[in-house]
């Protein structure tokens, strides 16, 4: 194979993505340091952090030797850099729903954690609870080591770990376009995706590029009206620090008290 992207390595990546058990792949050129592409990338970012949309996370602060915001672009800490393979799954469930009855003083479990697999040679019925960052790197790593026996290249595994923001590369790769909600939105898999990142050194030519997917959003703004705590200030912004899921994950010590109601169970 040769030491590139074409269609036929990509459509391959897709089948072994696909195998282990994703929904959806594809894979995206890294723009150059010095691309208008890449200018824009940084400017939305660092104004971003500037602003204070990322409340205490600060590793998503984190700068280089030269002061440079090394989630600002995929080169900044990973120079060899050429292309990241995105692979999505899809972690929606028909239900239970977060909007339907429930007893007084129950709480709600997040669909993202609610992943298990059964226990070998135990009661088929049981689930063993998971951490999808174990499980998706798992995959990940079976889908890199397959790649790396068709072509030779360098490569690195990240599941939310990595200096990436994955939605960029995610829109470049053809998956889905970034929804007012700010998260990825594919228009059959919907918004609910958990997604893992492989950084390759393989180039994508011009003529291998995939087709970026049209944003369907429209005039629909149902994702901000339905926000409980405001999160989101502006369609596709978001000031994380008012988020639930930051709220409940990322942040240490004490919820703000105007935060609590809204937050529900």
């Amino acid at each position: 194979m040769p030491p590139e992207w074409n269609s036929d390595l990509q459509a391959w990546l897709r089948e072994q993505a696909l195998a282990e058990g994703f929904d959806s792949a594809g894979v995206a050129s890294v723009p150059p340091a010095e691309s208008k592409e890449s200018h824009l990338d940084y400017q939305r970012f660092s104004e971003w952090i500037g602003a204070g949309r990322a409340g205490e996370m600060e590793y998503l602060k984190r700068r280089n030797d030269a002061g440079t915001l090394l989630r600002s672009g995929v080169q900044v800490a990973i120079p060899w850099a050429r292309s990241v393979i995105v692979c999505a799954l899809n972690y929606n469930a028909a239900a239970p729903l977060s909007i339907a009855p429930a007893q007084h003083g129950a709480g709600w479990i997040a669909r993202y954690a609610w992943s298990g697999r059964r226990r070998e040679g135990g009661d088929p019925s049981e689930m063993v609870p998971t951490d999808y960052h174990e499980e998706l790197l798992g995959r990940l790593r079976r889908v890199e080591q397959a790649l790396k026996m068709q072509v030779d290249c360098e490569s690195k595994c990240y599941v939310d770990t990595g200096p990436i923001v994955e939605r960029s590369a995610t829109v470049r790769a053809g998956v889905g376009w970034i929804g007012k909600n700010t998260c990825v939105i594919d228009q059959k898999l919907g918004s609910w995706l958990l997604l893992g990142i492989i950084v390759t050194s393989l180039p994508v030519p011009e003529d291998a590029v995939p087709e970026i997917a049209a944003d369907r959003c429209g005039s629909c703004t149902r994702c901000i009206d339905a926000c409980p705590t405001d999160a989101l200030i502006a369609p596709r912004q978001m000031d994380a620090s008012r988020c639930i899921a930051y709220l409940t994950i990322e942040k240490k010590g004490a919820i703000p008290k105007e935060l609590r109601e809204p937050m529900g169970r």
